[in-house]
C-alpha cells in the first residue's frame, strides 16, 4: 500500500512540475504598458492610449473624450453657461471636493431632483446655483467638464 502512495504521489509532482513549466512563447516582459504607451494590436481593434491631458469617459451619454485642463478652465469660470450671479463650480465644490466619486456614478439626486447621468448633474448645477442655461450634454464643453470631474477620482 505504501509503494502505491509512493507512486501516485511521484507522478502528481512530476505533473505539476510539467505543468508549471512557463511556455516557451511567453515574453520576458509581463508588465502592463505604463500610462500613455501604445499596447500591442490583439487583432482588428486596438486599446485606445490617453494622453495626459485626457480621461476615459464611462457614462451612459459620453462615448468622446474631454480635456481635463479645458475642463478646468470651464469649472472655475464664472461665466459657464451664462452665470448671472459670480459664481462658478468652484464656488461650491472648492478644487472639486466633494466630486470624487461622481465620475463613477450613473445616477444623481441633486435638490430633490433625479438626475440619470453626470452630463444631467451637472446641467443642474448650471442651472441652479449658478443661474445659467444648460449646455449641449454633448458638446465640447460638457465632455471637457466631464473629464475633469472624473479625473478627481479619491485617492
Amino acid at each position: 500500500m505504501n509503494m502505491f502512495r509512493l507512486l501516485i504521489f511521484s507522478v502528481a509532482i512530476a505533473g505539476l512540475t510539467f505543468a508549471c513549466k512557463p511556455a516557451d512563447n511567453v515574453n520576458e516582459k509581463s508588465q502592463a504598458p505604463s500610462y500613455g504607451e501604445q499596447v500591442p494590436s490583439y487583432g482588428k481593434e486596438q486599446a485606445p492610449s490617453y494622453g495626459k491631458e485626457q480621461a476615459p469617459s464611462y457614462g451612459r451619454k459620453q462615448t468622446q473624450l474631454g480635456n481635463i485642463s479645458n475642463g478646468n478652465t470651464l469649472f472655475n469660470d464664472k461665466t459657464l453657461g451664462g452665470s448671472t450671479n459670480d459664481k462658478s463650480c468652484n464656488s461650491c465644490h472648492p478644487d472639486g471636493r466633494g466630486l470624487e466619486k461622481s465620475g463613477g456614478k450613473t445616477e444623481f439626486n441633486i435638490m430633490g431632483m433625479k438626475q440619470n447621468s453626470l452630463e444631467e448633474a451637472v446641467n443642474i448645477c448650471i442651472k441652479m446655483p449658478l443661474k445659467g442655461k444648460e449646455i449641449n450634454p454633448e458638446g465640447e464643453d460638457m465632455k471637457n467638464i466631464i473629464s475633469y470631474i472624473r479625473s478627481l477620482k479619491a485617492n
